[in-house]
């Protein structure tokens, strides 16, 4: 049996070991050394048993650790990199004086960060995690922590990172925005890290809201030194439109103006992406002008906004608008290949130095890389601490120049050339299907007349009418094709033999006589002359049929016509040309669009925007009309629906029930009608249940989250516990409860253990 007992002499530390049972020591056989080196002796001691008087002999080890001699080897294994032995050291220091100096701390610290290997961050992290929650935050520099919270984010832990930035906050110990800005950039490399940079600014950005800090007391200097600046605000923006958290993003662009942060060219258009996405139109329109005014924006931007704000015409079915502006480029861009045009419309101008790495450049996207950052690229903490963080600043624009290019439309409706706006086939293709699910027929056809005058000529067998004949033909839609037939004889457009035989034999295909009279008699009038395919065709329609004089006839007919039975359709020439050619054509395209693009419900933006609007005014009764009137037209609502009613309810305030009762109607849609949830909806309705202690509710959106492997910002909800349902089960629970106070209270606690805070 062994037995070990600690004494302790002044700054000594002395451990007994002695082996085998023992009733009492002779102390005064003990030296007492009171030297600051280590001590180790053996002295044998006669221990006398009292119950038989016996005598063995007993070896007493005798160990002492001088915490300044610690402290020197600490810091010895730090400066030479050997982070084993100085954890080591470290843990061995814990054990017998606590916390080391301060200076040895954030030593410790920044080396660990500046390893970057997961083992040595997550230590660094859970030392900083102990120290705060000891109360002994003092002992850490801001420098340090901004440091560690970079290197976290450099590695892609975007949670520590910002839990690190946090505490900074609650403590007062102010990081500058030129700090923090750089912890946001690598943070917004992942979704999870998007998201909460986001948070992140919308958290810091509401200390400033509203003229709330003065910036002429001296106080709050580094108060003021922390507020969002136009690249943070940039950066969270590029990372919220990477990952499609296109709501959040809106929600920081109402902060800008409440925090007077300056806009710059990159916000611009990224508002417009924002706008875009978000069905904001009116928003849209009204940025066009500040767009227009802009002096120093690059060809690539340019057409970056209006490709988004064709885009949102399209989104809301307004094809006058879209059509309008093609046509517009479609004149300019004629009127500037012309020497006079070229005088006229465009300029001679010193090349603009593309501060926003050109949003349109797409083919330097194919190089960017997401890998990690690697020890050479990672700033040492001496050197990257200097007095304001501008090289920290100079690294987040940086960031944000890759972030900005990642995100950028891979559809290209517009293209530019020499600073001129030119459409491009998808937009056609967009629109021509646009025209065709509205049955806008006369419209089409008004259109592309119009794109033929302004656009190269063609052949008229060619020409994109044709080509939209054929599509339709091939798709099955023949009572279209019919018409746009009809519309293009009425409005003078001449067109060749091979659509009417293709069309001819789609009906005579389907057997339907009545329409090919009618087409043939169109293309008499017309004075077109059917090829041999569509004789045999006619031919073959009336032995069906068992018209054998209307057969005959039709072959003598095609005799007297003298007509080449080997001549190939021009109609299947042209399928193949389309899709056998390098380049895929307008026909092609419109085919792979109409089949495998779904249609786009106009009518649920136009009531989104609606309900957005007087959820946005807090008038809930209105938006709860809104609603009614929505479902009463047969526009099914979404989650950027039930998102904006949430987030209207949670500013009001209390209308907890409202929110439940929209929860439940969300869990039917989506059980019944495929409706998906997304974490910006989840996410703000968690929130209102956490808020208004709907603890049962919690835990089935936080269920839902994690079968969708969503992100959770638990420290977020975790403060928020804290905040408003502190002393929400504490204690032992009530002797007498009923079964509804039984199933809250045991919700809170499953709520509060997923949280972390057991």
């Amino acid at each position: 049996m062994m037995l070990v007992r600690k004494l302790r002499y002044g700054n000594l530390k002395v451990l007994y070991a002695l082996q085998g049972s023992c009733s009492s020591i002779d102390a005064s056989r003990v030296p007492v050394r009171r030297s600051y080196h280590d001590v180790a002796f053996h002295r044998r001691v006669e221990v006398h048993k009292w119950q038989t008087f016996s005598t063995m002999a007993s070896t007493i080890l005798v160990q002492a650790r001088d915490p300044a001699k610690l402290s020197e080897e600490l810091q010895n294994a730090l400066d030479e990199h050997r982070l084993n032995d100085a954890w080591n050291l470290h843990e061995q220091h814990m054990n017998m004086e606590g916390f080391p100096r301060k200076s040895i701390v954030n030593k410790l610290l920044t080396t660990f960060a500046q390893s970057l290997e997961l083992q040595w961050l997550d230590r660094a992290f859970d030392l900083v995690q102990k120290a705060m929650s000891e109360h002994k935050q003092n002992l850490l520099d801001k420098e340090a922590l901004i440091y560690l919270s970079l290197c976290l984010a450099k590695y892609g832990l975007p949670v520590n990172a910002a839990i690190i930035i946090r505490k900074l906050v609650e403590t007062e110990q102010f990081p500058p925005v030129t700090a923090w800005s750089a912890v946001l950039a690598y943070m917004s490399q992942t979704a999870a890290g998007a998201y909460l940079a986001a948070e992140l600014v919308i958290e810091i950005g509401y200390l400033f809201q509203d003229g709330r800090v003065d910036p002429r007391k001296k106080s709050n200097e580094h108060l003021i030194a922390m507020k969002p600046n136009t690249t943070a605000v940039n950066v969270a923006l590029a990372g919220c439109l990477l990952f499609g958290l296109t709501r959040k993003a809106e929600q920081l662009l109402d902060m800008i103006p409440r925090i007077g942060v300056k806009t710059d060219i990159n916000m611009l258009i990224m508002m417009g992406h924002i706008y875009e996405r978000n069905g904001r139109r009116e928003e849209l329109k009204k940025l066009k002008r500040y767009v227009d005014e802009a002096h120093d924006l690059s060809d690539g931007q340019f057409r970056e906004f209006y490709n988004s704000l064709l885009s949102c015409h399209l989104k809301f079915g307004d094809l006058e608008s879209a059509s309008h502006m093609v046509l517009e480029m479609l004149c300019k861009s004629k009127k500037a290949q012309s020497s006079l045009g070229m005088a006229t419309f465009m300029f001679e101008a010193p090349e603009i130095e593309d501060k926003s790495n050109s949003f349109g450049q797409i083919e330097s996207r194919e190089g960017i890389t997401n890998e990690k950052s690697t020890d050479s690229e990672t700033l040492l903490y001496d050197v990257y601490r200097d007095r304001k963080f501008l090289r920290l600043e100079a690294e987040a624009k940086e960031v944000l120049k890759t972030l900005i290019m990642k995100f950028q439309n891979q559809l290209e409706l517009i293209t530019t050339e020499r600073g001129i706006l030119q459409p491009t086939e998808t937009i056609f293709v967009k629109l021509v299907k646009a025209y065709l699910e509205s049955n806008k027929i006369k419209e089409l056809v008004e259109f592309l007349v119009k794109v033929e005058k302004e656009d190269s000529p063609v052949s008229p067998d060619c020409s994109p009418l044709v080509q939209v004949i054929n599509s339709c033909i091939s798709l099955g839609w023949l009572d279209q094709a019919h018409d746009l037939l009809d519309e293009m004889r009425l409005c003078g457009v001449k067109t060749g033999s091979s659509v009417y035989s293709s069309l001819l034999k789609a009906y005579c295909k389907e057997n339907r006589s009545a329409e090919v009279k009618s087409l043939l008699k169109d293309a008499r009038r017309a004075g077109v002359q059917l090829d041999a395919s569509s004789y045999n065709a006619l031919i073959e329609s009336h032995v069906v049929n068992e018209d054998t004089h209307g057969a005959l006839n039709l072959f003598k007919e095609m005799k007297e016509a003298k007509l080449d039975r080997t001549r190939q359709d021009e109609f299947d020439k042209l399928v193949q040309g389309c899709v056998g050619s390098g380049e895929a054509k307008l026909m092609a395209k419109l085919l792979h669009e109409i089949k495998d693009v779904p249609r786009v419900d106009c009518g649920v933006h136009e009531w989104n925007n609606v309900i957005h609007f007087f959820s946005r005014k807090r008038l809930m009764q209105d938006a709860e009309k809104a609603l009614k009137k929505m479902r009463s037209l047969g526009h099914a609502p979404n989650a950027q629906t039930f998102h904006s009613l949430v987030t209207g309810y949670a500013a009001v305030g209390g209308k907890y029930t409202e929110v439940t009762e929209l929860w439940g109607e969300m869990k039917v849609l989506a059980f019944y009608h495929g409706m998906k949830f997304d974490q910006e909806l989840l996410d703000s309705v968690l929130y209102t249940f956490v808020r208004g202690g709907f603890f049962i509710r919690a835990n089935e959106v936080v269920e839902m989250m994690d079968k969708g492997k969503m992100f959770v910002d638990k420290y977020k909800y975790r403060t928020l516990f804290l905040k408003y349902h502190k002393s929400f089960c504490k204690g032992k629970a009530p002797k007498v409860q009923t079964e509804s106070q039984l199933n809250r209270r045991e919700a809170a606690l499953m709520f509060k253990k997923w949280v972390g805070l057991f």
